[in-house]
């Protein structure tokens, strides 16, 4: 990869697009060999990404990509940004310490469905109600594949796996229904194999202000291959209900104009559970949208307050005060 100057940080600066800056798709794209398996859906997800950065406006140095374990979690190699390999599970955690130290970075993690739900589950959930500036891109395809084919936690009941071979008795995590509980702030679904839905939705998270998940349908070849075809087909058309505001949708019965700005997310939530794991009617698009003060905004505005009021504190007099810890 390309080594630039990282500005240093500047507390309470913004991120601000440059109008001095034209980009192109090849500007983000490293010099890395891409290694997935051929006709892996993270192909097409790396693709989209790079082709949207440049409409972002922003420099490389301004752009990081924190991943944690699996496939999906090369992610960073391949792009001309700033990235982090990181720990799996942990990547949020390390994505909110970043985003609260730097306003001046665009933070993305990049995930998978094992990665992110599993050992990494409690990290989500608490970047998701803190809202921190950071967009999740969460790559499901119902399998452990980097592993080499276990179930995940997405997997459906009854899945046939290595690791469990009389098929599987856990109940499978719906990543958007789990989000719109933990009252993030911008959730959204979209399909690897449909490139200008997944454009549309990623520059949406991109722009929103607070920590955006983007659950992405994504296809193992090797190891869960088929998993979403009832989506990719001819029939695709009938099966996938795409979300826009004010689309009039019926859940139970009861029909409502969906409205993803809605600060109450029980309709959103309704929507989630449209999909009975059928693949009948699968809801795809923004399911919610709305603003509330972001974590690392409020925690940086905390640290100017008190410096404001008590001065740049005495770091040493810290470490040498009463509230030492010492043996009898």
């Amino acid at each position: 990869m390309t080594t630039v100057d990282l500005p240093a940080p500047v507390l309470g600066t913004a991120l601000v697009p440059s109008t001095d800056v034209v980009q192109t798709g090849k500007d983000f794209t490293s010099d890395q060999e891409v290694r997935w398996c051929p006709g892996c859906g993270d192909y097409a997800v790396l693709k989209a990404v790079q082709g949207f950065l440049p409409d972002l406006g922003l420099r490389r140095e301004n752009i990081t990509f924190v991943s944690g374990i699996g496939c999906s979690s090369r992610f960073p190699y391949y792009l001309d940004t700033y990235g982090l390999h990181s720990i799996h599970g942990r990547a949020p955690a390390i994505a909110t310490g970043l985003a609260t130290a730097r306003p001046d970075l665009s933070v993305w993690v990049v995930t998978g469905d094992g990665d992110a739900l599993s050992i990494g589950g409690n990290h989500l959930i608490h970047a998701l109600r803190r809202n921190v500036n950071m967009t999740i891109l969460l790559f499901n395809n119902r399998i452990y594949g980097l592993t080499k084919g276990q179930y995940s936690p997405t997997s459906e009941a009854g899945k046939v796996t290595k690791s469990t071979p009389m098929g599987s008795v856990d109940h499978p995590f719906n990543p958007v229904s789990l989000a719109l509980g933990a009252e993030a702030t911008f959730v959204a679904r979209t399909i690897d194999s449909d490139r200008k839905h997944l454009t549309a939705v990623l520059s949406a998270a991109a722009a929103h202000r607070g920590t955006s998940l983007v659950e992405i349908y994504q296809n193992c070849p090797i190891f869960n291959d088929g998993a979403f075809e009832a989506l990719r087909g001819p029939e695709a058309a009938h099966r996938l209900v795409r979300l826009e505001p004010g689309l009039e949708v019926t859940v139970d019965e009861q029909t409502w104009a969906h409205d993803p700005g809605d600060v109450n997310p029980s309709r959103q939530f309704a929507l989630s559970r449209m999909d009975d794991g059928t693949q009948t009617q699968v809801p795809i698009g923004v399911f919610r949208q709305v603003v509330r003060p972001t974590y690392d905004d409020q925690a940086r505005a905390q640290v100017e307050s008190d410096t404001v009021t008590r001065g740049p504190g005495d770091l040493q007099a810290l470490i040498d005060g009463n509230d030492t810890w010492s043996t009898p």
